[in-house]
């Protein structure tokens, strides 16, 4: 006898079964949908029964998520995006903001900048919702399902649309106390002789500086004992006497008016503007366009 083909699956199913899936929890999703345990349990029960496999492991303690859970996750975050953009693109209440915008953007600038700047956008539109992750790493925001990264650094891929939200560029700096110790570096060669403290940023190869001199560019090795894919930990470092640190003036810009931290061959730059970077599919969006130009308008105003 045939085994019956999977039936399409329902879309309130899809919603109910990712809410398990990001808590683990029957009852922590019935908290969230303000429904009863026992309703997650049938949702979800029917639409494995409609895809004809096991989505979750159940047991008195947890839930687990299968290996065909987790494909079915994957595509169900895509598909309930998806449709969520059809019905704003459609509505003829499109011009309003609302749904779940999901932005990512770096460790550092994330925590400091955009987070307190996505508060402040949640609090002039009552029904957006924003979903912020931090990464040390570029953001494929098209492929892995992101409306929004902000990002620090010109390298853009050419199929997604950016607009600069404020003009950076990193710096070299670092604390009086190693530069007493150490001297002061006067040309780009004498950093090889320094102690420099490489950061894994999400636009560089690690331990590779590109920087502009006068106008030309220049890519330069550099080593030191002590790295880290965490700018915040770099910058305490150089604060602590332990090397050079490369970072942007938005970071150090403040260290550096109030002594903390000195900045090295002046005339030694990396352009590192901030940018809003989407996928053309969501060029119209309301939420994404209005997310834009409210951090075009901050930037600008701190500038």
């Amino acid at each position: 006898m045939n085994k019956p083909l999977p039936v399409n699956p329902n879309l309130d199913d899809l919603r109910v079964f990712c809410q398990v899936a990001r808590r683990a929890s029957f009852s922590a999703a019935a908290e969230a949908l303000g429904v009863s345990p026992a309703y997650v349990s049938k949702r979800v029960g029917m639409l494995e029964a409609d895809l004809g496999t096991r989505l979750l492991h159940r047991s008195t303690r947890r839930v687990a998520i299968t290996d065909a859970g987790e494909r079915v996750y994957a595509w169900a975050e895509k598909i309930l995006d998806d449709v969520s953009h059809l019905m704003e693109d459609v509505s003829s209440t499109r011009q309003v903001p609302r749904g779940t915008l999901r932005v990512s953007s770096s460790f550092g600038f994330g925590r400091h900048v955009v987070a307190p700047a996505m508060s402040r956008l949640r609090a002039l539109h009552p029904q957006l919702n924003v979903r912020l992750d931090l990464f040390d790493r570029i953001v494929d925001v098209a492929a892995e399902g992101y409306d929004l990264d902000v990002r620090i650094g010109d390298e853009i891929a050419p199929h997604l649309i950016a607009r600069k939200l404020a003009d950076n560029h990193r710096v070299l700096c670092a604390s009086a106390a190693y530069l007493e110790a150490h001297g002061t570096p006067r040309q780009l060669s004498d950093l090889a002789g320094h102690a420099c403290i490489v950061i894994k940023e999400r636009d560089h190869p690690f331990g590779m500086w590109r920087l502009q001199q006068r106008g030309e560019s220049v890519s330069l090795k550099v080593t030191g004992p002590l790295s880290t894919n965490h700018g915040e930990v770099a910058v305490q470092w150089a604060l602590d006497a332990q090397g050079i640190v490369l970072r942007s003036m938005w970071d150090v810009g403040a260290l550096i008016a109030r002594g903390e931290l000195v900045q090295v061959l002046p005339d030694v730059t990396q352009p590192a503007n901030v940018w809003a970077v989407y996928p053309s599919r969501v060029a119209s969006s309301a939420k994404v366009r209005a997310c834009v130009e409210f951090l075009a308008g901050e930037f600008q105003s701190q500038a």
